[in-house]
């Protein structure tokens, strides 16, 4: 994908993402279930309950774009006495999360101002249409002394998954090199966070997640990419030809080599006035 408006209005569409990317939690799962396989393994929602500590007891915290709630579950595990609400875009993907649970869009919150203590917004900003109003929407609900924790990946994660995509289109549209895949993270990355997080919060600290996967079945790489396939038709390449070619570069790639690895840039930020 070239075109930077039209990789942006894939990515934002709020059609796609609650009619397709998200309306079951198999394609999110597919793209989570990769990390089993990363070493160091980084316990994400762990790391965000660890954040949470302060958070004064029966405090409130909403999680905007929950997906299929897994930091929902580990929170209600962890700290059972906060006041949690799920809210997400896509109503399919929230049957299966414990409620209390909203269909709601970051750009307009159900909520009033100043009224939570920690607001999560993970692997999602780059989701939003305008990500300085959804920031500012954040920044609206929480209290003077909340915070709000994002969660993104790095321009650099996943470098071998782009490149093997762009060997496997080039294979079958026979040019050598394809065209890139789409990136969901790009616009909200692990190096832009922290100026659109500043423009609220006086305070933001970054953590950044690094790890490498190392797989020696395919599948779950094959299932990782073909988790994509709500945009499809943005990769201007046959889309399952392409994951059909991807699948057997891994496996002479793993015949050969014993393995295959990825090298992963995660990063959580806290944002703090």
């Amino acid at each position: 994908m070239t075109d930077s408006s039209a990789h942006d209005a894939a990515v934002t569409d709020r059609g796609r993402l609650a009619g397709s990317a998200y309306n079951g939690d198999r394609d999110l799962a597919a793209r989570q279930s990769l990390y089993k396989w990363q070493a160091p393994r980084h316990d994400l929602p762990g790391i965000v309950a660890e954040q949470l500590r302060g958070v004064r007891q029966h405090g409130r915290v909403v999680d905007v774009g929950c997906g299929n709630g897994k930091f929902i579950a580990r929170l209600r595990q962890d700290r059972p006495d906060l006041r949690l609400l799920g809210l997400d875009i896509a109503p399919g993907i929230l049957a299966g999360v414990p409620g209390p649970v909203a269909v709601a869009d970051v750009a307009r919150l159900p909520l009033a101002s100043a009224t939570i203590d920690a607001a999560l917004a993970l692997h999602m900003l780059y989701h939003a249409e305008d990500i300085t109003q959804a920031v500012t929407e954040l920044s609206r609900v929480v209290t003077d002394d909340g915070l709000v924790i994002a969660s993104t990946n790095s321009d650099r994660d996943k470098a071998e998954l782009d490149e093997l995509w762009m060997r496997a289109a080039g294979d079958v549209l026979g040019t050598g090199r394809g065209p890139a895949r789409i990136s969901l993270s790009a616009r909200f990355s692990l190096e832009k966070a922290t100026a659109f997080l500043g423009e609220e919060f006086s305070r933001v600290e970054v953590t950044e997640l690094p790890g490498t996967i190392t797989v020696r079945d395919p599948e779950p790489v094959v299932a990782h990419m073909a988790s994509y396939q709500a945009w499809a038709d943005q990769h201007d390449v046959p889309f399952e030809e392409t994951i059909a070619r991807a699948r057997t570069i891994l496996d002479e790639h793993i015949a050969q080599h014993g393995a295959f690895e990825i090298n992963c840039l995660g990063g959580i930020l806290v944002g703090r006035r």
